[in-house]
């Protein structure tokens, strides 16, 4: 896919996440050379440190790394479920261009949400309430961008469900009456509910059986067609990974440590710990 460098979606510079007080050397003193995220001086924690990349409409892109190497704290960040300590992060739609999102009110920060993003959590209680219905879940994304019909709202989330291969009968249920599989199909009907231009997947078949796994990821990689979204996976599994995404970034203690094409990733690791990465699922 080639991509003209001006018409980026999304685009992410220096993103950095401490916990803790952050003196100069937290970054200095931390990632993969020292094999740490843990500054020696001040034991401030960086979660990730100075993670820049782009993102084009349309276009798959993978974040891979062992557990705690910052990877879900970007989409977290990139959600506005979480705090960034420092950054820069333009979205690419009025009224945002020229825009640091991280920056901007809480009220703007909802609308982009609802709008122009979904997210789709490892865990289903994190996107789902399960006090509200299949149907009623999906309706409360929807109503979130405006919609308020009532027959409207129910006729979409059935279309959505159908979708996302959910029997709509099942549009009244709980979704604690729904197994691993299904309650992540509905979790990915109320993302996709109002056409957002940006998806964030993180770590969405962890936990679940390998045979449903396969299902879920055939489903996201075929919506991802049919709907031409843009997409962030994120994922400790790079069979993942392989399969959804046209590029790839590899984290390791907060920090990037190769990026490029998926498949040139996987056919010629560069970095010594995406070669380990790689040669383990070989």
């Amino acid at each position: 896919m080639k991509h003209n460098s001006e018409n980026w979606l999304l685009k992410v510079e220096g993103l950095t996440k401490i916990y803790g007080n952050p003196t100069q050397t937290s970054i200095d003193k931390t990632g993969p050379l020292f094999d740490s995220n843990i500054c020696p001086d001040s034991g401030s924690i960086v979660a990730c440190a100075q993670i820049d990349f782009e993102l084009y409409p349309g276009e798959v892109l993978g974040i891979v790394g062992e557990s705690g190497s910052g990877k879900s704290t970007i989409v977290k960040m990139l959600y506005f479920d979480m705090e960034a300590s420092g950054g820069q992060v333009s979205f690419n739609r009025d009224p945002y261009i020229g825009k640091n999102i991280l920056n901007l009110s809480n009220q703007s920060k909802r609308a982009i949400r609802n709008h122009l993003m979904g997210m789709v959590y490892q865990n289903p209680r994190d996107g789902l309430n399960f006090r509200f219905t299949s149907g009623g879940n999906i309706a409360e994304k929807l109503i979130m961008a405006g919609n308020f019909n009532v027959g409207t709202i129910r006729d979409k989330s059935k279309q959505l469900l159908e979708k996302t291969e959910v029997p709509v009968p099942r549009l009244d249920d709980l979704p604690a009456h729904f197994s691993g599989g299904m309650q992540q199909r509905v979790q990915i009907s109320k993302a996709i509910a109002n056409h957002p231009p940006l998806l964030f997947l993180d770590e969405v078949t962890t936990g679940l059986d390998v045979s449903v796994q396969a299902k879920v990821l055939d489903l996201i990689r075929e919506l991802q067609q049919e709907l031409g979204v843009a997409m962030v996976v994120v994922s400790h599994d790079l069979s993942v990974i392989r399969m959804l995404t046209d590029r790839t970034l590899v984290m390791k203690n907060g920090r990037i440590v190769e990026k490029g094409l998926t498949d040139q990733i996987l056919q010629d690791p560069q970095h010594p710990y995406t070669q380990l990465l790689v040669s383990s699922i070989l």
